[in-house]
């Protein structure tokens, strides 16, 4: 491809799916086969226009557009770079997947022709967020992507789903009016929010550190960031599977990148370390990571365990950026994508065997891998790999935070990454031992009526079976491409951040 190709394709791979919205809205008044098929279309090539970034991409390159002006210094453009392209294709490869996924899960469920445009929409909010060429343009498509989301957290229409609705809601308005606020300020104090810059603000003051906090709030609440994490574990349980799946995977991590983006490029490590800020969010995200794994314990609904899970290990992302080493990041970076194949597997996982049982306590799940042997054999490699259980790919990204920790000279971060796992060996084994080796509920006969091999519909297993391969490949495979993009990108933000 040429250079004017490669420019073109940012601003094509965030309009695409955003247009496809409204062709598969309109589209499913006539035709729920047409609606689907577009659905799946959308993100397949959705998935390989950020894939034929590759090659600029691992070359170094940088590509910006600036598409108009509002004021001088802000308005609307695109950028990609190296950490860009890693959100960008983690996002389009798990949505690939999950829109697949979904076909056959959102088959008996009502609201269908909402869910899909809405669905395709927030790929390209997501899309949009990653590739902002400036902070103007990022709260755009993060405020877009909040808003709508909320459709997905609702789409059962419950009185939970609706309740837990408008905490979200109210969460995002908090999250969203901190984050204009901080954007306000860098705009005042540099007079720009362009990405495209290095570092804006490089000396600390009270207006630095004003913005610093909104920033905190704005994007630490998207990540489920404590105390800002309440939303979050409301939220995941009642959307429907695939939803929690993205909501999880993939949309916690535009909080994570709006803060790699504001520690890196808006300030940098030295102004950070002198200013002391960096002991504000290794504190928090010590409680995160310590809270959600602890409170996930004593949770008995599954979707309710996983969603307290994702708090803790976004509690990770947050320490691993705050650490200030370049292993520690290249960890945190590819964390980033381990959890995404991770919790996308697990939920997926969980919505199977909702949609095949009705079940989800877990206490009920007693010998459920006899009857669902893909979807919990799936779920076993994800669980293991959030353990960090060698080789998968969890293992690999504890490994260097932990490696990253003790060379900033502070060992006390990895006994906390220890203490995290065992916990996560405490609440995801015994739903593994439980669904091989419990007694069956239910007479046999009953069971040879009800169930099959295998499982549930191919159109979820396969969908599943790969995500959950994908983290044992990704641990396990000499050149690890994620693992390949991680270190780049942390030598990227590192080189950005310390001028």
């Amino acid at each position: 491809m040429n250079a004017s190709v490669y420019e073109f394709l940012p601003v094509f791979m965030v309009l695409f799916p955003i247009c496809m919205s409204v062709v598969v809205f309109w589209v499913s008044r006539y035709s729920e086969r047409w609606r689907n098929g577009l659905s799946i279309v959308t993100t397949v090539v959705t998935f390989f226009a950020v894939a034929a970034m590759y090659p600029p991409m691992i070359a170094g390159e940088v590509i910006a557009y600036r598409i108009f002006d509002i004021l001088p210094g802000l308005g609307i453009s695109v950028r990609v770079d190296i950490l860009s392209f890693c959100l960008a294709l983690i996002s389009s490869l798990v949505w690939m997947l999950v829109s697949i996924y979904s076909i056959d899960y959102m088959s008996h469920e009502h609201g269908t022709d909402r869910y899909y445009p809405i669905f395709i929409f927030v790929l390209g909010s997501c899309l949009g967020i990653f590739m902002a060429g400036d902070f103007f343009t990022l709260f755009v498509f993060f405020e877009l992507m909040s808003l709508l989301s909320y459709v997905l957290v609702i789409h059962e229409e419950t009185k939970e789903a609706l309740r837990a609705g408008y905490k979200y809601l109210i969460m995002t308005i908090i999250g969203g009016l901190a984050l204009f606020f901080g954007i306000v300020i860098i705009f005042e104090l540099a007079g720009s929010v362009s990405l495209n810059e290095g570092t804006l603000v490089a000396i600390p003051s009270t207006m630095a550190f004003l913005a610093f906090i909104n920033f905190l709030i704005g994007f630490g609440m998207k990540a489920g960031m404590f105390p800002l994490h309440v939303w979050l574990p409301d939220a995941h349980p009642v959307a429907p599977s695939p939803a929690s799946a993205l909501l999880s995977g993939i949309m916690l991590k535009t909080g994570a990148y709006g803060l790699l983006r504001v520690t890196y490029t808006v300030f940098n490590i030295p102004m950070i370390k002198e200013a002391r800020w960096d002991i504000i969010v290794i504190v928090l995200a010590v409680i995160t990571i310590l809270l959600g794994s602890a409170v996930a314990l004593t949770q008995e609904d599954l979707k309710r365990r996983l969603a307290y899970s994702s708090v803790g290990q976004m509690g990770y992302i947050i320490l691993g950026m705050f650490i200030f080493t370049e292993r520690a990041l290249i960890g945190d970076i590819f964390h980033i994508f381990s959890h995404a194949l991770m919790k996308s597997t697990l939920f997926l996982a969980a919505g199977a065997i909702i949609w095949k049982t009705g079940l989800r306590n877990i206490n009920e799940l007693s010998g459920i891998g006899k009857k669902m042997p893909l979807t919990l054999g799936a779920f076993t490699l994800a669980a293991l790999a959030m353990i960090g259980i060698p080789p998968l790919n969890g293992f690999l990204s504890k490994l260097y935070l932990g490696l990253g920790a003790l060379e900033a000279g502070a060992p006390i971060y990895v006994v906390v990454l220890l203490v995290s796992s065992l916990l996560n060996g405490l609440y995801y084994l015994p739903i593994i031992i439980g669904a091989y080796f419990g007694q069956d509920h239910g007479e046999e006969e009953d069971v040879e009526e009800t169930f099959q091999f295998d499982d549930t519909s191919w159109g979820m297993v396969i969908p599943l079976c790969i995500l959950a391969l994908f983290c044992l490949v990704f641990g396990l495979m000499p050149g690890n491409i994620f693992f390949e993009l991680s270190r780049q990108a942390a030598a990227f933000l590192f080189t950005m951040g310390t001028p």
